[in-house]
């Protein structure tokens, strides 16, 4: 008898939590399941912009999108731009995020207020940050080039986020660079530092202070403790950053739209998605190409957590 109790009881609480859980199912298969499956399906369709109203499950199926889009130029130069935006974006972030994180580990007069003032860029409106971004490095009234000409000496304003190359002097060297797409990486890298600086920030205040110090009084340089000792720490929670950042970073449009339109040399994947769907009106070749690059960046991901499961064995 207690034994059939048991089991009646088990039964009810896995019924009650099956109805708890039944309005979330219901909200993620409505908001993300449906559409995602009838944007797959939308890839193999004919379809138009104005289409749309009237699109059916049931209409012929065929795979001229995908010809068109893996046939296109376009789409190679815009996924070789993409890589390159999203893993020199998703280093700096990091980058900054773990500099960030290091100035305020330990105590000091006003902590509280810079870590609070960290989180600025990252919390702000983007369509506020990147109207600031427009006006500071416009090239007539900016103040970014009225310092570079009055200070230090710039010969003219510099376009930078409507100028594709730009000639870099160094050491005598002139070295082309493309001006308008470092300049959208430094502002992704600048905007989502604070998003890294909290993780690192946090595995920071964990770990114990005693083995740093351990390592100078063994005669290491506080660089060489950093190297040696905290950074191999800090490695799982920067592996999980450089994850989520590379995926939304890969996926990334507002920002780049908001600041070039895609113009100069900064037309990634996801902008270019949205010129087939805006100017070309090409529905089908958008999802098409949107499932190209979802199979690429799924490839990618795998590669890189193959990778880093083979490192952990190592280690």
């Amino acid at each position: 008898m207690a034994r059939q109790a048991r089991g009646g009881l088990e039964k009810r609480d896995a019924r009650t939590g099956v109805l708890l859980l039944t309005p979330t199912l219901i909200i993620v298969l409505a908001v993300v399941i449906v559409p995602l499956l009838w944007s797959f399906l939308i890839a193999f369709q004919e379809l138009r912009l104005l289409q749309i109203g009237t699109a059916s499950i049931f209409q012929p199926l065929t795979l001229d999108n995908f010809r068109l889009v893996l046939s296109s130029g376009v789409m190679w130069s815009s996924l070789l731009l993409t890589i390159f935006y999203t893993a020199g974006s998703t280093i700096l972030t990091i980058a900054l995020g773990l500099l960030a994180a290091l100035v305020v580990r330990s105590p000091f007069r006003g902590r509280t207020f810079v870590r609070a003032a960290m989180l600025l860029p990252y919390v702000a409106p983007v369509v506020a940050v990147t109207f600031v971004w427009r006006t500071m490095l416009n090239p007539n009234f900016g103040i970014v080039n009225g310092f570079g000409q009055n200070v230090l000496g710039w010969d003219e304003p510099i376009a930078f986020l409507s100028q594709a190359q730009g000639q870099l002097d160094i050491f005598g060297l002139s070295i082309t660079v493309p001006t308008a797409l470092l300049t959208v990486i430094l502002f992704e890298g600048w905007r989502n530092f604070p998003f890294a600086f909290l993780f690192i920030l946090a595995r920071l205040q964990s770990l114990s202070r005693e083995i740093d110090e351990a390592a100078v009084v063994d005669g290491a340089t506080p660089l060489q403790a950093f190297r040696w000792v905290t950074l191999p720490q800090l490695m799982p929670v920067i592996g999980v950053l450089a994850v989520l950042r590379a995926i939304w970073t890969f996926n990334e449009f507002d920002d780049v739209f908001l600041l070039t339109g895609g113009a100069a040399g900064t037309r990634v994947v996801s902008v270019s998605v949205f010129q087939y769907l805006t100017v070309q009106r090409n529905v089908g070749a958008g999802a098409a190409q949107s499932v190209v690059l979802a199979v690429v960046l799924v490839i990618g991901l795998s590669l890189y957590m193959w990778l880093l499961r083979r490192r952990g064995e190592r280690l």
